[in-house]
């Protein structure tokens, strides 16, 4: 097990980015100072050799303006919050619109776009990078002073770990995820269609055009959303045309997911979420979680994105499964509760686990 660490480029500021590269067993991982982000992971493959499983880009400049937060580590509150606002407390909390009406992963200027305070370190079974950051009151909008502790690892089990920790002196809403993108065939090697994809999930939260919750837990049971068997991606794709408000160039609505599935199970409680499986490279991936939900999404606004060594990122070159609160929770008192503060800190975790 080693850790390497190098400047991945210069802000505009003078402020120095670092890439932290961490290896354990045959597992690879890089991690960016700018937005926590997940630069690269490599993984085996017995069929096709060691290659790079996460959508991103080789250098940092591509990063400072990101498109499609790859890889990037989200917050306040990933996922949406419905006409960029929330009542707490009696107050009503504005926050920024960069989705149409609605926010987006944190607003104009997310944790996906600031530079983390970074520490490596190292334990018995894996390396690690420790990333800090404060949020100060009024951030973006939100309530209180919040400060944020995320651990990234890999350990000599074949595990990628993210444990997510924050707290803050008032109560506001948090949910924080991360936004790889993957592509267990390798970065670049085509669209994700055929990856045999389960979901721990007996249903999923019903969206709107504009994908904000309209209350409503819908069973997947027998329909396109059911992944509770293991299937291709694509297989049910026609089946998802017209529900989640996803465009093609042409305006028509195009098929794919991007739906919150709740997970079975208790909450706060490690327990199984996904696995994906790739026939060609024979690579898996298992994901477990605390969470109550994950974000499944099958990149269907990539759109010719400039990626790594050539690479061209296209409609559904990608798939995420961001482990996460559900999303406009903090107007969904129904949901479970994102409002975190003096008394209840946020802790989740998500293990990442690969076979090949």
């Amino acid at each position: 097990m080693n850790i390497r660490k190098k400047t991945f480029g210069i802000l505009a500021s003078g402020k120095k980015v670092r890439l932290y590269t961490l290896k354990a067993g045959e597992l690879s991982l890089s991690i960016s100072t700018l937005g926590a982000t997940w630069t690269s992971l490599f993984v085996p493959s017995r069929k096709t050799g060691t290659q790079d499983v996460l959508l991103g880009y080789s250098t940092l400049a591509p990063y400072i303006s990101p498109k499609n937060y790859l890889g990037a580590t989200i917050g306040r509150f990933g996922n949406r919050i419905g006409g960029a606002q929330f009542i707490l407390n009696g107050q009503t909390c504005n926050l920024y619109k960069n989705d149409g009406e609605h926010s987006l992963h944190g607003g104009r200027r997310g944790f996906d776009k600031l530079l983390w305070k970074a520490q490596p370190y190292e334990e018995k079974d894996g390396v690690f990078v420790r990333f800090e950051l404060e949020s100060p009151d009024g951030d973006e909008g939100y309530p209180g002073n919040c400060k944020v502790v995320v651990s990234y690892g890999l350990t000599k089990s074949r595990e990628l770990i993210a444990d997510y920790q924050a707290q803050v002196d008032a109560e506001c809403p948090v949910n924080l995820t991360n936004h790889a993108y993957f592509n267990l065939a390798g970065e670049g090697r085509g669209d994700i269609l055929d990856h045999e994809v389960q979901i721990h999930g007996s249903s999923y939260v019903d969206v709107d055009a504009g994908l904000i919750p309209t209350g409503k837990l819908v069973p997947v049971a027998g329909g396109p959303f059911d992944f509770t068997a293991p299937k291709p991606i694509g297989r049910d794709f026609a089946g998802t045309i017209g529900t989640n408000g996803s465009k093609l160039p042409n305006g028509n609505d195009g098929p794919g997911y991007d739906h919150c599935f709740v997970l079975d199970g208790e909450p706060g409680k490690l327990r199984h979420c996904a696995g994906v499986f790739e026939p060609k490279s024979g690579r898996t991936m298992r994901v477990l979680t605390t969470q109550p939900g994950v974000q499944f999404y099958t990149g269907n606004f990539l759109d010719a994105l400039a990626g790594k060594e050539g690479s061209l990122y296209n409609r559904h070159d990608g798939f995420c499964l961001e482990t996460q609160h559900l999303p406009d929770s903090p107007n969904r008192p129904e949901f479970p509760s994102c409002i975190f503060g003096p008394g209840r800190d946020y802790h989740e975790r998500s293990i990442f686990s690969f076979n090949w």
